[in-house]
């Protein structure tokens, strides 16, 4: 069975995006010799990729609008508009929780919960999140798209391993 993994960055507050959808702050404060790389590494141990809507077009209009950035992955972008799926992103109209319940029984390596806020929180409130990578970065954004949003239930984690580079400390938790 594949397992499930939010890798992200937010605030040290809690928001992965400021007021106005942006993730521009999502940098350290400083270059350190140490080349730590945690996304690298977390990559070796994906196939599948997961995002929402908003996640997918502001990869494509912002961030990095003249190369996909995950050519390496099938990416699946959960969403209500129809638009024409390709070998590498699938537009999927269904809940993101079915959609990975279903794609965890299929063969290969590990799934990635890439975003948004939207996405996260409901498969967070259905508790099936295998490991959580979490990087705070150094910044208070006082408000904007928070990570976690009212869970009704608590989730027991372990936590696995810590890094801190450039500023940043990238944390590694696994249900328990």
């Amino acid at each position: 069975m594949k397992k499930i993994s939010l890798f992200i960055a937010m605030s040290l507050d809690g928001y992965i995006a400021d007021r106005k959808g942006s993730v521009n702050w999502l940098t350290g404060h400083g270059k350190d010799d140490n080349r730590i790389d945690p996304y690298s590494e977390f990559a070796k141990g994906i196939d599948t990729v997961i995002m929402g809507w908003n996640t997918y077009h502001q990869i494509v209009t912002e961030l990095s609008p003249e190369t996909w950035p995950y050519p390496d992955f099938t990416t699946y972008v959960v969403t209500h508009n129809q638009k024409a799926s390709s070998e590498e992103i699938r537009f999927v109209n269904e809940s993101p929780v079915a959609l990975l319940k279903r794609l965890r029984e299929e063969n290969g390596k590990g799934i990635w919960i890439c975003g948004g806020a939207n996405l996260i929180q409901q498969i967070v409130k259905e508790d099936i999140i295998d490991y959580y990578y979490i990087t705070v970065v150094p910044t208070i954004l006082g408000s904007g798209i928070r990570l976690f949003e009212k869970v009704d239930h608590e989730i027991k984690l372990k936590l696995l391993k810590t890094q801190s580079y450039n500023g940043m400390t990238h944390l590694i938790y696994v249900k328990r």
